[in-house]
């Protein structure tokens, strides 16, 4: 007679492995191989960002079939959130927003399956830029880049285009006026697209807060757009208050604190 299988070993293991593909295919809404290809580029790319003893932990708390994803790593490499992306959309052969959408799905998925303890212990190792994409809960809250410029759109009527432009011509001339704490907290809250034009402005400043009044602020704007000051102000209206409709009310008040009580013309709740 054939030695019977412990009860309930292949199928918890199973169980397990489907319940976490299950998770990133619906928050990343796509199939079930699409689930698993951006569930293995996701997790192998956070691998290479996470200590050895780290990944090690998060493999010991995950289904068999995933663990090796997250137990190659050997030390961790300081790449911001922006380096992360670009790494989980080459291995997956998708653009950006893809990879952005993926890493969300697959980061909620594996919260699920390590439990809050293990998961706080690994945000711990990541710089603020990844905080975008570490959602908990059902919802994802950060506001995709391609709302925040649909809405600078149609606020300042403009097409998509030349409303991607006048958002990076704003936020970059912010960057350069608030502090590079600020700047980091604000990237924690937008979308990786976002991100790089207020890093340019935080480098033209070295991480200070350059003295600028509204005057100034639109001028350097009306400059990076080659636009009039008084379509530039209407244009840096547009990009704050979407601003303010895409962070929380602590940051839009943390951001605003740093900014002359002019600024108030064209931050204020439209």
């Amino acid at each position: 007679m054939a030695e019977s299988q412990p009860s309930g070993v292949a199928s918890a293991t199973s169980s397990a492995y489907e319940q976490f593909l299950h998770d990133v295919q619906e928050a990343a809404d796509t199939d079930r191989g699409g689930a698993e290809r951006a569930a293995r580029a996701v997790l192998q790319t956070l691998a290479e960002r996470l200590s050895a003893g780290e990944a090690r932990d998060l493999a010991e708390r995950l289904a068999p079939e995933i663990a090796p994803w997250v137990a190659g790593g050997t030390r961790a490499e300081p790449f911001e959130a922006d380096e992360f992306l670009r790494r989980v959309a080459e291995r997956e052969h998708v653009d950006i927003e893809t990879a952005e959408r993926h890493a969300r799905a697959a980061i909620l998925a594996l919260s699920r399956a390590v439990g809050p303890d293990e998961f706080d212990d690994m945000v711990a190792e990541l710089p603020k830029s990844f905080a975008p994409l570490l959602a908990r809960g059902e919802r994802v809250e950060v506001m995709p880049a391609e709302v925040f410029i649909r809405r600078v759109a149609q606020r300042a009527a403009l097409g998509a285009q030349a409303a991607e432009a006048t958002t990076a011509a704003v936020l970059e001339t912010l960057g350069e006026r608030i502090t590079r704490g600020e700047v980091e907290d604000l990237i924690a809250q937008l979308p990786q697209q976002l991100h790089e034009p207020l890093r340019r402005g935080d480098r033209r400043s070295s991480g200070a807060a350059r003295r600028m009044d509204l005057d100034g602020f639109v001028r350097a704007v009306a400059e990076r757009e080659g636009v009039e000051p008084l379509v530039a102000r209407e244009h840096a209206r547009a990009v704050l208050a979407t601003l303010r409709e895409a962070v929380t009310p602590k940051e839009w008040y943390d951001l605003t604190a740093q900014l002359p009580a002019e600024f108030a013309a064209v931050s204020a709740r439209p």
